[in-house]
Formats: structure tokens, sequence, C-alpha cells
């Protein structure tokens, strides 16, 4: 009895392969729990469809992804001086953000980061006219642009990569390639035909593996059923049921990463609105729990346990039965699995 995550192989790939027709040597990304699939599983896939980099995100996955992956690595996580060592190939490429970064890896395969308007890390224009002489010591693999995923401003991302293009052709710096993050085709297209001595490549990860939401299902299955009446207490912390119903136990807990929720961002009323409610269910220990049954969502009985959930559902309903599985609403890249089916 497990949390599953159920693939529709065929139509998830299906979709990997309208991606890479999309966008020319793309680079596929694997990072953090592999965006739900597993380092190993995402190593197998880009080798089945012929990826020459797989980009990661810190110096240990790439240690980890080094002996299931036979190409080149990208390391997103920039370079840091006094950063603990970590025995890699030297088929790793490091990503750099400063002159500093570039001057201490003497003979190293590099990226250089630029400062882009996520103002997250970078080399700044003022920093260009050091890296002349600093490029000399490593071997360049090209530059880097991370871009935000909305512009509110109404800012046109081809426009941003144009000025870092114009600012480092101004100092004088290698051209070939230009890494980039959240453009979409038709930009990257617009970009290839104004700079054709550039090689554009996508770095890819959410819309690669997670694009078809309709190709994954996560199923938690039923491990018990007990009745209870209006009143019956229940539970680590003993509360009342609130009618009659069943507490059903369900494999998918706190270790899956279930009832664990990132921060949003909200925008407009109802939304906020939504948020406002939620958070008042919340006081009188009302959470909905992801996990599905006859049609709804269930609230959760109690906070969720190591490895299970308990959830309640009213007689009103159709009792579930130990061995069904729930449909389960969770986060691919921060749930972990018990098992993963193809199918």
């Amino acid at each position: 009895m497990a949390l599953s995550l159920y693939v529709d192989t065929a139509r998830w790939r299906a979709h990997q392969k309208s991606v890479i027709d999309q966008f020319p040597g793309l680079v596929p990304v694997c990072k953090g729990n592999g965006y739900g699939f597993g380092h190993e599983r995402l190593a197998e896939e880009t080798t089945r469809f012929g990826a020459n980099l797989l980009a990661v995100g810190t110096t240990y996955e790439a240690a980890r992804i080094k002996d299931w992956f036979s190409g080149d690595l990208l390391v997103l996580t920039p370079f840091r001086r006094g950063e603990e060592p970590v025995p890699l190939p030297d088929r790793v490429v490091r990503s750099v953000s400063s002159v500093d970064g570039v001057h201490a890896l003497v003979g190293a395969r590099v990226v250089i980061e630029c400062m882009s308007t996520m103002k997250r890390h970078g080399v700044t224009e003022q920093d260009l006219g050091q890296l002349q002489s600093a490029i000399e010591d490593v071997r360049l693999e090209g530059f880097a642009l991370h871009l935000p995923l909305d512009r509110t401003d109404g800012s046109d991302a081809v426009e941003e990569v144009i000025t870092w293009m114009d600012r480092l052709r101004a100092a004088r710096l290698p051209l070939h390639t230009m890494f980039v993050s959240h453009l979409k085709a038709e930009e990257q297209q617009r970009l290839h035909q104004q700079f054709p001595q550039t090689r554009f490549r996508a770095r890819i990860g959410t819309r690669l593996w997670l694009g078809d939401h309709d190709a994954t299902e996560y199923r938690g299955s039923v491990l018990d059923v007990t009745r209870v009446a209006k009143g019956d207490r229940f539970g680590y912390r003993q509360q009342k049921a609130a009618s009659d119903g069943w507490l059903v136990v369900v494999a998918g807990g706190t270790s899956h990463g279930v009832g664990l929720e990132a921060p949003k961002a909200l925008h407009g009323v109802m939304p906020r609105a939504k948020g406002v409610a939620r958070a008042g269910l919340a006081t009188v220990n009302r959470n909905l729990s992801p996990f599905v049954w006859a049609g709804k969502q269930r609230w959760f009985a109690e906070p969720p346990h190591m490895q299970v959930s308990i959830l309640f559902v009213p007689s009103d309903a159709p009792e579930p039965k130990v061995g069904d599985e729930l449909v389960a609403h969770l986060r691919h890249t921060t749930t972990q699995f018990d098992r993963l089916v193809d199918h």
C-alpha cells in the first residue's frame, strides 16, 4: 500500500518531444527532487531523447547524477569561493556570477551568468571590462540569462536579451552560446534570426517534465476505514467527530510532502478572498486535504502523520474500502512517492 505516481508514459514522452521540437538545443533541467520523478528517471529520459547536456541545481546533485548520465552536466548554482569542494568529473560545467568566481576557477569549464531583471545573481554591465582578461584562464562555454516568469511592467524579454548581447559585444566578449531561461519558443526564434552566429540554448525544467498535467497522477492507497458517530473522539489530540462518517487512513504523509505548501503570489480579489477563507478555516482545525473521494476533496480529520493521512468522509458519501486508491492533488516539486508506475 503506497503513495504512487502514475505516469501515462506515451503521453508524457509525446509532450517532451513537442517541447524539444520547439526549442532546438534545449538543455533539460533536473534539480531538487527531479520535478517529482527523481533524478535517476530524468537522467534516463534525457539519455533517451539524446540531449548532450543536463542542468542540475547543485554540485551535490551533480555528484549523484554523474553515475546515471554520461553527458555533460551544468551546475546552475553559481560557484562561490570557500564552498565545500565536491569531487566532480571534467564534464561538469560550473555557473559563475562574479569576476572573482571566474578568477577562482582556473582551467574549469564555466558559464557566466549575467544579472537580469530577476536581480538574483550575475555579473553586471560594470563588470564586463574585467572579464576579458579573466576568461583567458577558463574554458568559457557561454553566457546565461535567467529571466523572470512574469513581466507586469509590459517589458519585452527579447529586448532584455538583446540589451545584454549588445553589452557583451561592445565589451568584445565571445557570443558563440547564450543560455536562456523562461523564453517562449517564438521569442527564442526572434533571437536566432537577429543573432544567427549565436547558439541560444533554453534551459527548461517545469515546461518539459510537467507541462502536460494529465500525463501524471498521484494516488494514495486506503489502508484502514473506521466508522465513527458524531461526538466520538479520535486521533492523537482526541478531537470529536463533527458528524457520522468514516475515518479513512490513506498512504501519504508529511514524509511524502503531503500538507506541505509553498507560499503563493496572489493577484486579484477572488484569490485573496479564498486565501483569507482558508486561513480562517485552519484556525478551527478545518484543513482541506489533497485527496479526492467520490468527486470531492476531503478534509483532513487531523494534521497528516509522517507516512499516512487520516481523512474524514461523511456518511452521505460512499464508504471507501481498504485497497481503494484516492487521487491526490500534490505539487510535484515537493512530493516524494513510494513507487512510480508507468502505464
